[in-house]
């Protein structure tokens, strides 16, 4: 029987780990891989307390730190949770079950994928999901970005301002993002809107050099002369496990309150999975931390006991 229960390896699940296993919770973390998204990220600047380093190695320290307090590791996909009379047991793909007083749901969102060739081959280099992440690398150089929807559009014009061209490739003739945005990109003059057009390749040696695009309509190619692809195109959230037990939006994240509880005692989510608007490292790894500690609050007054809820006070 663990105290916690953790289902996500990335920033928010391993912050809580840090967080629950110092306060001497026995914690397990469920992962199918350590680091989750920002390992996609080759380059980050705006994590605080680094000028510049790579995902992996940020998540390989969150790992470490983890592991240092005493956080257990399996490697697994939880396919499904249920209430006990003890609290929780967590199932994973391969029928192995493991049981908990509290479960942390953190297991991040997963971009879209367009599928094409050398897409998996140069994601990190010069394919990114993250134009807030990844954008200052580009500076001066032409990328394409592929979607049609608020966050290509807002990628759109977060980059018309850092790149010497921005091509906005969409497989319609009209976006369905909000006027006021697609107003400010076709106001720039660096971006080039290529319409109905779908990518059908990525193309390079060691890094993007070019992308391939398609008409939709007279199925006609042309390459693009770029540095980077911003692949805009949505996340898709897998609460599958635990969609018995919490409550969640149109776009399929956990909504969570401010101790980042779900509504279900003693079940709690944290990062990208749940509902808060910025999808970043930092803030996965601040919420982990706010899961954690009100796990360790949920756990004392289980025990009838009054915990520490902030450093000012009782």
């Amino acid at each position: 029987m663990y105290d916690v229960i953790i289902i996500g390896g990335g920033a928010a699940g391993l912050t809580a780990a840090i967080y629950t296993t110092r306060r001497k919770l026995k914690t397990l973390v469920l992962s199918v891989d350590i680091g989750g998204q920002t390992n996609l990220t080759l380059h980050i600047e705006n994590y605080p307390g680094y000028t510049e380093l790579s995902g992996p190695k940020l998540m390989q320290t969150f790992e470490e730190q983890a592991k240092k307090f005493g956080a257990e590791i399996i490697f697994g996909k939880a396919a499904k949770v249920e209430k006990t009379k003890r609290g929780f047991e967590v199932r994973l793909a391969n029928d192995e079950k493991y049981e908990g007083k509290t479960v942390i749901v953190a297991s991040g969102k997963v971009p879209r994928t367009l599928g094409i060739p050398g897409e998996e081959k140069f994601m990190g280099r010069g394919v990114t999901t993250c134009a807030t992440c990844d954008g200052p690398l580009y500076k001066n150089k032409k990328i394409a970005i592929i979607g049609g929807g608020n966050s290509a559009l807002d990628a759109a014009e977060y980059m018309s301002k850092i790149a010497s061209k921005v091509y906005l490739v969409h497989r319609r003739n009209e976006f369905r993002g909000e006027a006021i945005l697609v107003d400010s990109v076709k106001a720039a003059k660096n971006v080039e809107l290529v319409l109905n057009s779908m990518p059908v390749s990525i193309n390079g040696d060691k890094f993007v050099s070019g992308l391939t695009i398609e008409n939709v309509g007279t199925k006609k190619k042309r390459e693009l002369d770029v540095n980077g692809v911003f692949i805009e195109i949505g996340y898709v959230a897998d609460t599958s496990a635990v969609k018995e037990l919490v409550k969640v939006n149109s776009k399929g994240e956990i909504l969570v309150n401010e101790y980042c509880e779900t509504g279900t005692e003693g079940i709690f989510a944290a990062g990208d999975i749940t509902n808060v608007p910025f999808k970043q490292t930092v803030i996965s790894a601040g919420q982990g931390a706010v899961a954690g500690l009100q796990a360790y609050t949920y756990l004392q007054k289980l025990e009838g006991k009054t915990a520490v809820k902030a450093d000012w006070g009782v």
